[in-house]
């Protein structure tokens, strides 16, 4: 049987329990400090009500798997576990299987990356690759750049660092240039330590928008000029509706960027196989970083997604997913087009996932979600993708996972929130804001 060791404090009377945390969490004073700003939102408890089969979620950036030959899959795994057993269940590398980084270059040579496979780590997802950078870059307090608005799983990692984020503005071209060099100088006239601009440039996520190929030259030279890092975020760039990939940042500057990619948009994010693409000093700590962190990543999954893109024709399903999503973006377009009040704003993306809506002036979109879900439909509020809370008057909308019937209806019933909502401000004002604690962290459901 266990001991329950008990501390006790001396006191005039004598000895007495001591008290530590609270009666909600007994730790409290003990967590590290980098742990205070990790709490759940409360939004999360609204999209637990939100994933029920009745309501429109509007919210999740979920790929449409049910797209992908489930049968040729399934058939692969098996014919992996029967050739490759031992090997696929076994410990691998830190740095990845050596066959699967071929591959990936291969798949980047379509953005026009040429890179070699000795620079490539894989990593759990590209997410765990956000991770490492920032583990091995940020020191508390340190800048970390980002577009305003910007994804919320890189805002929770930067926040869990401790990291200071500073969005720069964007517009229907992406990152606005002149807006990024004069925060750099402003930061560096001050003697503050920027680590890195993180940017997504292509289909970003939350606004859809596109950075244009003149704004992406500048973006490299401004960076180049003061010395700071590129770590280009690019889940969705395959995904383009219009023509072939856009040119990565990475092709054009191979020593200032650190490019992360994943197959979780054009394969499945249940393998959870990404990568990272750095510098070769930079990927030495990479992989010393992803060997500390989980000795090694699933070689099971490595080996199947290298079976898929060995014996599949999967530049033929990008092509499925592009269709299938085009249609959705089509369909929530047309539908924010017939069915939105006056004053409701919103991107238009050629291509990825999402589109950014504006409000009109005195509507709040974390305030309207819970009279949203009473209605049937669900978004992510505007107020998760900035690390200071702002972001109000924005949600983000997303069309990748929902038929696009459903997608109509749910724009209908969020039409009729957004109304009511207006009535309400029309009488009794502004409607009031609601408090901010911390990075809004939805699950990764909705990432």
């Amino acid at each position: 049987m266990k001991r329950r060791w008990t501390v006790t404090n001396e006191t005039d009377h004598g000895r007495t329990p001591a008290t530590h945390g609270s009666r909600i969490d007994a730790y409290v004073d003990r967590y590290a400090a980098r742990a205070t700003g990790m709490v759940a939102s409360e939004i999360r408890a609204l999209f637990a009500v939100a994933s029920r089969p009745e309501v429109v979620s509007l919210a999740g950036g979920m790929p449409y798997v049910t797209a992908l030959p489930l049968d040729v899959v399934g058939e692969l795994v098996a014919d992996l576990v029967n050739r490759r057993g031992p090997e696929a269940l076994q410990y691998g590398s830190g740095q990845g299987d050596p066959a699967l980084r071929e591959q990936i270059c291969e798949v980047m040579r379509m953005e026009g990356i040429d890179a070699g496979a000795d620079d490539v780590v894989v990593t759990v997802g590209s997410q765990q690759a956000l991770d490492l950078i920032t583990r091995i870059f940020v020191d508390p307090g340190d800048i970390v750049l980002a577009e305003g608005p910007s994804y919320v799983g890189a805002l929770g990692t930067f926040s869990a660092y401790q990291a200071k984020v500073v969005h720069i503005a964007m517009d229907d071209q992406g990152l606005v240039p002149e807006s990024l060099a004069q925060t750099i100088y402003a930061l560096q006239a001050s003697g503050q330590r920027i680590k890195f601009l993180y940017t997504i440039p292509t289909f970003q996520n939350p606004a859809g928008v596109t950075l244009n190929l003149v704004r992406r030259r500048q973006v490299l030279e401004i960076c180049q000029k003061a010395g700071i890092l590129v770590v280009e975020d690019n889940p969705y760039g395959m995904l383009g509706f219009d023509g072939e990939p856009l040119r990565a940042l990475r092709a054009d500057d191979p020593d200032g960027v650190v490019y992360l990619g994943s197959f979780s948009k054009t394969l499945a994010p249940g393998f959870r196989v990404g990568w990272a693409l750095a510098p070769h000093a930079i990927r030495q700590k990479l992989v010393l970083a992803m060997e500390s962190a989980v000795l090694s990543h699933s070689t099971f999954t490595q080996l199947a997604v290298g079976q898929y893109l060995a014996t599949q024709p999967w530049r033929e399903q990008i092509k499925t997913f592009r269709e299938l999503y085009r249609e959705r973006r089509d369909a929530l377009l047309g539908a924010l087009e017939t069915l939105m009040p006056e004053g409701c704003t919103w991107t238009k993306p050629a291509g990825g996932f999402f589109v950014w809506m504006t409000l009109p002036e005195g509507l709040n979109s974390k305030a309207m979600l819970p009279q949203a879900v009473d209605k049937r439909v669900a978004f992510v509020p505007g107020t998760g993708f900035y690390a200071d809370g702002s972001g109000s008057r924005h949600m983000r909308l997303s069309y990748c996972y929902p038929q696009p019937d459903r997608i109509r209806e749910g724009v209908r019933r969020l039409a009729g929130v957004i109304e009511e909502e207006l009535r309400t401000v029309e009488m009794f004002g502004t409607r009031s804001r609601g408090g901010h604690s911390g990075v809004d962290t939805p699950g990764p459901d909705l990432a």
